[in-house]
């Protein structure tokens, strides 16, 4: 249907006093559930703020009465600004109970929290100093200059959960009358209870809810309970007032806000009834009247098409330029139009009427296959199709392609009509294309032997010759050259670096050539020899052997790389490392399991000294997943603060007073138990993590002494030991700077060999700066390494350890004692304290200690033990009764 008949059918009256009538309806109906929809949410809206309003009456009153509990506490420390432990316990007892949701209470004189309540499950928080506390710093300075307190919050607590913090600082008065301050009195109230008991958890609440304003700043739209995108959701408002500021509170109905009321179905349906009451009859009565106009309607569009058609046919012929021509069979008249004439060189005013006409301009060449197909299709009575060229008048050939059909008009006589065009622009094309074929074939002919070439030189290595990685690993290790590897020996060269950074590249590359040429020299014609890498090679034998074979061709291998290579001059030499491994038919990926059995077995022939060969075993391999094993544990450890440290105590050689403690190093494995550094420091030390161990260890030590010191127990001294690591990185004093060190308090201890190097300026200026920051420097194991009397000098330590095995031997031995004694007398003189380790006996003991050692360590006085034992140990004075 055209847009004409579209537009008459859309207007028709019938249709137009059905839709005036639909509209009426469907208008009066949407006017009344607009209605009751407004009637509807301002309903909701109504409930939802009473009972946002009750749950803000109780939070308001629940964070108002405990501030109220704790201002008591406030004025009483203002009162008693001496105020202890025990009395402020009984004061804050009195206030966090079931009646409030007081979780602790501490008080911080000159702002370092020294009172707590409860103490238990809190002592993380004791000797907390605001100033130093970047976290809480600004919100405590900001309560001490207001004079008021201030409530921030909800905060991740140091003793785990979420609080509300209120801040209150407190004032005494001196004898003249002048306010100064005593410090602040912190309250926490748990975050938890305050919501439970406000109501804001409540099962049944109705309503959903969600608070902003954290730190009481209702300018502040940070969401700290409830979802954030009730704010965004046309919320009911409303404020909960606070001593220092207001809190924003949101409410919706559970499940968003509801846009259907009840009863709007059947509205709907009564709409719809009406509606088609109205609209029903007028369509039914117009509908009859309207197909009839239809139906004449219809005549005149297939004439008007009929029409399109033919002006449609007449500009396609003479567009495409085709000629139509027609050949009555029973009198073999021929009837071309002038289009055919054009095509065939013949005059517009002949009138080809004839057979002869057509026959007698094709190219004598085609004439008889042309005639033939022509006679073939009248016979058939079918279709005709046909390709020839005709000769024109001045000479020229035109290609002709020919189509028709035979028919038998209404009066019963036969006729072929049918269709030509010019295809020589076709015919030339297909020649060119012919051509180009050839030449393509030709040139893909080349491309082919070209990449066959290129494919050879990427699975071969150019300098030997031999076949490369990709070779090895797309055709012998996955099986696509024939037989599959039964064994691998995986070979590296040694000292070859050397000879290609002191001789050159060039020299380099001789020395491959002669290594390709020895392997090939010892394998079998159905062994495989392959460079896979720099310096790598491998060599895989197809068919079965045994260990006592490959033995017998490693060990030859071995033999002849190490005969010297001459070069230039030179007599260059280098050795071998192999890794041999056995096939295991039963692994599912087969080769390359063995390229990594030979891998493994190769890195461990080089740890044992190279220029050797190792076999591929079950126990080596256990080794390896054992190792990854462990490095994996260190790694979650490490995330899991698994490294603690232990300490053990250092004695006054004379006194037996205790001079300070040493920091070690435990792993508190949840499988295993409690490891000690030999069990994992190797494998840390691989992994990088070294540094990050000792920097655990010296924040728990840190911390530790902070106990100590709030449970009056004095330890002067703290050591850690110090990796070569961090004493090379240039940011290592950066990373102490958020450390609360206290200058003379904490010992570095190094290895002798961190500092014979003289050249490494960054070990000797952190070390420098270590000491600025009063942080002394021990020297530890002394004995044991290559320190000199200069080296001594140079460093000037605080104290130098002497290794237990020094120690050991003194109480047989009056030459070590004599070595001992030497050693003694260097420090003394030097100014160096001197600290004995492995003290194992009494016997130890007194013989350090007449010759002048100023401190001992060892299992005589005390093993190393965690920090809860070690305050223990020092209330009880243990060691005295071992003395």
């Amino acid at each position: 249907m055209n847009r004409s008949s579209n537009g008459q059918l859309f207007w028709r009256p019938s249709i137009v006093a059905g839709g005036i009538a639909l509209f009426v309806t469907i208008a009066t109906g949407m006017f009344a559930e607009y209605q009751n929809r407004i009637v509807h949410h301002q309903r909701l809206r109504a409930d939802v703020n009473e009972q946002l309003g009750l749950v803000r009456a109780r939070l308001e009153g629940n964070i108002n009465s405990n501030i109220q509990l704790v201002r008591g506490l406030v004025a009483v420390i203002a009162t008693q600004p001496d105020i202890d432990q025990r009395r402020f316990s009984r004061i804050a007892d009195s206030l966090i109970g079931s009646h409030s949701q007081l979780r602790n209470i501490a008080a911080a004189p000159d702002l370092v929290i020294s009172l707590m309540h409860p103490i238990e499950g809190n002592e993380k928080a004791i000797g907390l100093d605001y100033r130093n506390n970047e976290l809480q710093r600004e919100a405590a300075l900001r309560a001490v200059d207001s004079g008021e307190m201030i409530l921030a919050g909800p905060v991740n607590l140091l003793q785990g959960g979420r609080g509300f913090i209120g801040r209150f600082p407190v004032f005494t008065e001196d004898v003249e009358g002048n306010s100064m301050l005593w410090g602040l009195v912190s309250a926490v109230v748990d975050v938890d209870r305050l919501y439970a008991d406000s109501g804001l958890l409540d099962p049944d609440l109705s309503i959903e809810i969600a608070i902003s304003g954290r730190d009481a700043a209702a300018t502040d739209g940070t969401v700290f309970f409830g979802d954030e995108a009730i704010f965004e959701n046309d919320p009911v408002l409303s404020e909960v007032s606070l001593p220092s500021g207001r809190w924003r509170l949101a409410a919706v109905p559970k499940g968003g806000w509801s846009d259907v009321p009840d009863g709007v179905w059947q509205l709907r349906l009564f709409t719809v009834i009406a509606g088609l009451l109205v609209v029903l009859p007028i369509s039914i009565a117009g509908h009859l009247y309207d197909q009839r106009r239809s139906h004449i309607r219809e005549l005149g569009r297939r004439q008007d098409q009929l029409q399109k058609l033919s002006r449609r046919l007449k500009l396609a012929l003479d567009t495409s330029r085709i000629g139509i021509w027609e050949l009555n069979l029973d009198t073999r008249e021929m009837k071309w139009d002038d289009r055919m004439k054009e095509l065939y060189g013949v005059p517009p005013e002949v009138d080809a009427n004839e057979y002869d006409y057509w026959s007698k301009a094709l190219h004598p060449e085609d004439r008889e296959q042309a005639e033939e197909e022509f006679r073939e299709a009248i016979e058939a009575g079918g279709r005709y199709a046909s390709e020839f060229r005709v000769l024109l008048a001045n000479g020229m050939t035109r290609w002709i392609r020919a189509i028709g059909a035979v028919h038998n008009d209404i009066g019963g006589q036969r006729y072929i009509v049918g269709v030509n065009w010019d295809v020589s622009a076709d015919f030339e094309l297909k020649t060119r294309l012919l051509i180009a074929k050839q030449n393509a074939e030709i040139r893909n002919r080349e491309l082919e032997d070209a990449r066959a070439q290129m494919e050879r030189n990427s699975l071969h290595d150019s300098l030997t010759g031999l076949p490369n990685r990709r070779f090895l690993d797309e055709r012998l290790l996955n099986g696509r050259a024939g037989p599959k590897a039964t064994a691998l020996l995986h070979i590296d060269l040694d000292r070859f670096k050397q000879i290609n950074d002191t001789l050159g590249h060039a020299a380099g590359d001789a020395m491959l050539v002669h290594a390709a040429r020895v392997l090939r020299a010892n394998t079998r014609s159905e062994d495989f020899v392959a460079r896979i890498g720099g310096d790598e090679f491998v060599i895989a034998t197809t068919t079965p052997t045994d260990e006592a074979h490959l033995s017998v061709l490693a060990g030859r291998i071995i033999e002849q790389m190490r005969q010297p290579v001459p070069y230039e001059g030179h007599e260059c030499r280098f050795g071998v490392s192999i890794g041999v491994a056995m096939a295991d038919d039963s692994a599912s990926d087969y080769g390359r399991r063995l390229l990594i059995d030979a891998d493994i077995a190769l890195y461990r022939a080089k740890s044992n000294g190279r220029n050797r060969f190792e076999f591929f075993s079950a126990a080596l391999k256990a080794e390896i997943v054992r190792n990854k094993s462990v490095a994996d544990d260190i790694l979650n450890g490490l995330e899991r603060q698994e490294f603690l440290p232990w300490f053990q105590p250092q004695f006054d050689a004379k006194s037996l007073e205790i001079v300070g403690v040493e920091a070690l190093a435990r792993w508190e494995h949840p499988r295993e138990g409690v490891l000690a550094p030999e069990v994992f420091l190797k494998i840390a030390d691989e992994l990088n993590v070294v540094p990050l161990i000792d920097r655990t260890i010296l924040e728990q030590t840190l911390w530790q002494s902070k106990r100590w010191e709030a449970a009056g127990i004095s330890i002067p001294k703290m050591s850690v030991n110090v990796s070569a690591g961090q004493l090379q990185d240039v940011d290592l004093i950066t990373r102490l700077d958020g450390l609360a060190i206290e200058p003379n308090t904490l010992s570095f201890e190094l290895l002798e060999s961190i500092f014979l190097d003289e050249g490494n300026d960054t070990i000797a200026d952190n070390i420098e700066r270590l000491k600025g920051l009063g942080i002394d420097i021990e020297l530890d194991d002394f004995g044991t390494g290559y320190a000199s009397i200069i080296s001594l000098i140079h460093l000037r330590p605080s104290r130098l350890k002497i290794d237990r095995r020094l120690i050991t031997p003194i109480v047989d031995s009056d030459s070590q004692r004599r070595l001992v004694a030497s050693i003694i007398d260097i420090g003394q003189s030097l100014g160096v304290k001197v600290i004995a380790e492995g003290v194992e006996s009494v016997e130890h003991a007194r013989i350090l200690r007449d010759l002048g050692c100023d401190a001992l360590q060892g299992y005589a006085f005390a093993m190393p033990m965690p920090s809860e034992e070690l305050m223990k140990f020092v209330r009880e004075e243990r060691w005295r009764k071992v003395a």
